[in-house]
């Protein structure tokens, strides 16, 4: 059984999220440490991809809109994005 719930079809599988878990950068050294789930961030941006929503129309059991847009946002800008969903077409293969 899998050990996160999955709401939406859109969500990551374990398999998926074993493959992503090392492309997302570690949080930084100095000052507070993260208080959102990683999964549950990479769930709303691939919930809003699918969707087709604004970013203001994320479900409320995802991370808050901004939370989720600001990692999205860097992580397109850094090119993390890119090397996450490469791993998750890997695992699916």
């Amino acid at each position: 059984m899998s050990s996160a719930i999955s709401r939406y079809p859109s969500d990551l599988t374990d398999v998926e999220w074993k493959a992503i878990d090392p492309c997302i950068p570690s949080s930084r050294p100095v000052g507070v440490a993260r208080q959102v789930s990683m999964r549950a961030v990479i769930n709303a941006i691939r919930y809003r991809r699918r969707s087709g929503c604004s970013w203001r129309l994320l479900p409320h059991d995802f991370p808050h809109w901004r939370t989720v847009y600001g990692y999205y946002r860097q992580w397109q800008c850094d090119g993390t994005w890119q090397r996450i969903e490469a791993a998750a077409r890997g695992a699916r293969r």
